[in-house]
């Protein structure tokens, strides 16, 4: 079973989603900017990927230059601005148990379609 953190009005989301349907794995999609991520969440999500809240972000959003963010700002900080501010999280993001891959490029989560 995946979920899938996905942004219909985003090609990436979009090709991620169809890889996943034409795997026929049973999917889970939570539109999140709709239905935004806690900072519980977003701290498993970061566990998950491997990565620091930084690396997770889209950095070139206006918004982060708004809360005047930087790849220095304390990743307690990321992670409130991305629950605040959803369109801050990278997208897509699958996840698979314990696991996840953002889908840039799409193709990146084909290991969680086997495992």
């Amino acid at each position: 079973m995946i979920t899938l953190w996905h942004n219909p009005r985003c090609s990436k989301s979009r090709q991620t989603l169809a890889l996943i349907e034409q795997a026929e794995v049973d999917v889970t999609i939570r539109h999140y900017l709709d239905d935004a991520p806690t900072k519980a969440e977003l701290l498993a999500a970061s566990k998950a990927l491997g990565l620091r809240p930084i690396d997770m972000m889209r950095t070139g959003e206006t918004k982060f230059k708004e809360l005047n963010l930087s790849k220095t700002s304390s990743d307690g900080d990321l992670i409130q601005a991305m629950a605040e501010f959803p369109v801050l999280i990278e997208r897509p993001i699958a996840f698979n148990g314990t696991a996840a891959i953002i889908g840039r490029p799409p193709e990146a989560i084909k290991p969680l379609l086997t495992g």
